[in-house]
């Protein structure tokens, strides 16, 4: 009679919801489907182009600042004048590399001289420079260079091999003969936290490319790097690239991405900034929709009061028919039911499950010396050690009395003997009930792995035999069943 009443009750308030929540739709269908066109051509004429405009603006301040100052340290007449002197003055390149460095907040400040192949940072000398060391080519590869300055991502040496985005610039004497290598370095973590604040701040899917459709930083959730294997978009990548700049899109996963891209010629790379139409149309039309909230606000609530009610109602009976009172741990009927669903799983998919049944030592003595109130305060804190120490995948019953028995999916019988000895470990070195500090409380388990062929309760069973065995061997021990031992 209980179950029935409550299902007439849900089916009235779900009855009572949709004739409301249909009327007031067909009210604002209309008004909805008019500023839909209105909206996307906010979206592609105003809002994605400013957004990728105010983007570019602030990777130009923040990422293009360390190409400009890998410049001016490659025109220094200091640094020019200090080479063809013949570098005697190491104190003093140290001195000028350490002031870049502090003053504008770099990770990482250098100068490589073509002529003595010493590699000079902040700190002194670092190494000289070979063409026989792999990590060295990017030296050389610098120096044969068409262009003045190349944007690369590689370890840095200076500091204990830090993946670093280092703006490598070449230097040339008064006679415009090459003469090294200079520049500053930031780390890639860095960049990446400034594209991921830039996400943040924009609500866009922010990334770059190089000239080759990879992606360098800010890889979108779930795709690859190569741009050319991404569906709705790998046709468009070359085409992208050439134009360099515009407005595109393209159908993935059923949904209409929008792209606004902007080569950034400082860092020769290109910037995608990506939207997904539906997910902006929604954070729009949520804004056209506060009108029609105002109006269902007074049935919403009652709607709303009238469901939480019954849905704690109805939680807290579940939650009494399958949690134990006293522990909070899972009773045996629910046991029950989460067993067959993972024999199912099993079924499809066999992967290893281990049972351990634990038994709590000398309970009767705890009850008997110290009451039951505080036998109960022992259980209770047990279980919540078991809670704390198992994987949100595993799950513990009380078994009953001083019994619990934890269920170690896609676990074999020796982690699960590891995990019980850190079960038991951890018991051991707790004091579960804080009325009684003293009391020290121990466990036995036993561990046995279903071997796919028999039932449940044939496994539990040979559990319940280690749990024994254990016992038998002085307790506070971990046991195996003879099958798994």
């Amino acid at each position: 009679m209980l179950g029935a009443h409550l299902i007439h009750r849900y089916r009235l308030i779900l009855l009572l919801s949709l004739l409301l929540s249909c009327g007031f739709f067909a009210t604002t269908l209309f008004g909805y489907f008019v500023s839909k066109q209105a909206i996307r051509s906010a979206i592609i004429g105003q809002d994605l182009p400013l957004t990728s405009s105010n983007i570019y603006s602030e990777i130009q301040k923040d990422l293009v600042r360390p190409v400009l100052i890998s410049s001016t340290m490659a025109h220094d007449t200091f640094v020019r004048d200090w080479v063809l002197a013949g570098e005697r003055d190491v104190d003093a390149m140290t001195r000028y590399l350490a002031e870049v460095k502090e003053r504008h907040g770099a990770f990482s400040s250098f100068f490589v001289s073509e002529r003595s192949g010493k590699y000079y940072t902040g700190s002194g000398v670092l190494k000289q420079v070979s063409p026989d060391e792999p990590r060295d080519a990017w030296y050389y590869r610098v120096r044969d260079l068409q262009q003045d300055y190349e944007i690369n991502v590689d370890l840095d040496m200076a500091n204990r091999d830090a993946m670093t985005i280092f703006i490598n610039y070449r230097v040339y004497d008064f006679a415009g003969k090459y003469i090294g290598a200079t520049g500053i370095g930031l780390t890639v973590d860095a960049v990446r936290r400034l594209i991921g604040e830039y996400q943040r701040r924009f609500q866009r899917t922010i990334y770059f490319a190089d000239a080759s459709g990879h992606i360098v930083f800010g890889t979108p959730s779930g795709q690859s790097s190569d741009l050319r294997s991404r569906p709705g978009l790998g046709p468009m990548v070359d085409h992208i690239l050439a134009e360099r700049s515009g407005f595109f899109q393209f159908q993935a996963g059923g949904d209409n991405h929008l792209l606004n891209v902007n080569y950034v010629p400082e860092l020769k790379w290109t910037l995608f900034v990506e939207q997904n139409e539906d997910v902006a149309l929604a954070g729009i039309r949520r804004t056209l929709y506060v009108n029609f909230a105002i109006s269902l606000v007074v049935t919403l609530v009652v709607i709303w009061l009238s469901w939480l009610t019954l849905r704690r109602y109805q939680s807290r009976i579940e939650e009494m028919a399958s949690t134990d009172k006293l522990t909070g741990l899972l009773n045996r009927h629910a046991f029950g039911i989460l067993i067959e669903k993972l024999m199912a799983s099993h079924r499809r998919q066999p992967r290893p499950i281990t049972f351990l049944l634990a038994d709590v030592d000398h309970f009767k003595t705890i009850n008997d010396r110290y009451g039951h109130r505080t036998g109960d305060e022992a259980l209770a804190g047990i279980a919540a050690l078991l809670r704390a120490n198992l994987r949100e995948a595993d799950f513990a019953v009380r078994w009953g009395g001083e019994e619990f028995l934890v269920v170690l999916q896609d676990c074999p019988a020796a982690e699960g003997r590891q995990v019980a000895e850190k079960l038991r470990q951890a018991v051991a070195a707790a004091r579960p009930c804080a009325s009684e500090p003293t009391l020290q409380v121990t466990l036995s388990i036993g561990v046995s792995e279903f071997d796919g062929e028999e039932t449940p309760d044939q496994a539990i069973n040979r559990a319940d035999q280690a749990l024994y065995a254990a016992k038998d061997g002085g307790r506070n021990r971990v046991w195996p069943a003879e099958t798994d031992a």
